[in-house]
Order: structure tokens, then C-alpha cells, then sequence
């Protein structure tokens, strides 16, 4: 995927970061019901800087976690792609797929659109084997969305989350995996 390219979805478009997203993501990254289940709300500046590494990533390996908009509209509404995780687990090394959307855009289905064009992507594409998808074992929307988009989940995945602290209420975490040939 080049700069200017872009991934389409009959609704969506998953695309390369502008400058003009920086604010929208950083609201999103405010509002407590976005972030329930990360460490904490990032400031503007965390916000900014974890924009600049995911683009960076896809400048680096040609995918990543993509701007998502609205088609036809150029409403900015979140995130999702693919990513590689930066911590060691027993399922690492492995390519993710994610999702962060604002919370007008919930409900929509537009998650479980954009990932599965991100696995699309993945699979023909990259020709990945597998993608992996994990989450708190509460979060019971991000585990909604792994179940329709086709992925699966077995308990003997599950791990310990090594960002979060022993103890932690958000640090046990579920995974969910997919193949080519299998989405939802």
C-alpha cells in the first residue's frame, strides 16, 4: 500500500494518517468509555506520538493501523489494521488485527467491516497463515466483533497481559485466531 492508496470497504476507506486526524484521535483517546479497557485516557501528546508509530509502522512494512473514514462523507472515525505486537507472549511473534473507533461510531458495524477488509488485506496480500485478535476478558464488544468477523477462541490461549501489573484488573486477556479462508 502506497501513500497514497487506500483500502476501500462498501462503507469505509482505511487509509494513511493526516495532520487533520491528530485531533479526532486525540478526543477519541480522551473519552473514558473509548479507553475502558487500556491502561488509562492518553493525553494529547501520547495520542500524537502513537499516531506518528503507526504510520511510521505502515511506511516501514506496508500495513498497519490505518485512519478509518467514512466513504463519501471523509468523516474520521478510528482505527483498525494490522499490527505487530511489541511484547513477547507464547502466540508472538504474530500479526494483529485491531480496532479503536469513536464512540458515535459504535454500533454501526463499521469494525466489523473495516477488520474484515484488514484480513482481506492480510491474507491476499501479505499472504499472512494466520492473524491473531486479543483483548480484556471483559470487553465484551471487541470480542462480539472477533466472533463475526470469524475468529476463534480457545481458553488455553488465554495470557497474562505483560503491560499490565500482577493484579490488575484489565491484565488477563483473551485471544482470538483466524486463517485464511475463514472470516465472517
Amino acid at each position: 500500500m502506497t501513500r497514497s492508496s487506500a483500502l476501500r470497504s462498501e462503507r469505509l476507506v482505511l487509509r494513511r494518517w493526516r495532520d487533520e486526524d491528530r485531533g479526532p484521535w486525540a478526543a477519541l483517546n480522551a473519552d473514558p468509555e473509548v479507553m475502558k479497557y487500556f491502561p488509562d485516557v492518553m493525553t494529547r501528546a501520547e495520542s500524537d506520538a502513537q499516531l506518528d508509530r503507526f504510520d511510521a509502522a505502515i511506511e516501514e512494512r506496508g500495513f498497519g493501523f490505518w485512519a478509518v473514514e467514512v466513504a463519501g462523507s471523509g468523516r474520521f472515525i478510528g482505527v483498525t489494521g494490522l499490527s505487530v505486537p511489541r511484547f513477547t507472549a507464547h502466540f508472538t511473534p504474530a500479526v494483529e488485527v485491531g480496532w479503536r473507533l469513536a464512540r458515535d461510531a459504535w454500533g454501526h458495524g463499521y469494525a466489523s467491516e473495516a477488520a474484515r477488509r484488514s484480513l482481506d488485506f492480510a491474507f491476499t496480500e501479505l499472504g499472512l497463515p494466520e492473524v491473531v485478535a486479543f483483548t480484556t476478558v471483559d470487553n465484551a464488544r471487541s470480542r462480539a466483533v472477533m466472533r463475526r468477523i470469524g475468529m476463534t477462541h480457545d481458553p488455553s490461549d488465554d495470557f497474562d497481559h505483560p503491560y499490565f501489573v500482577e493484579g490488575h484488573p484489565l491484565r488477563r486477556h483473551v485471544l482470538y485466531r483466524i486463517a485464511p479462508g475463514h472470516s465472517g
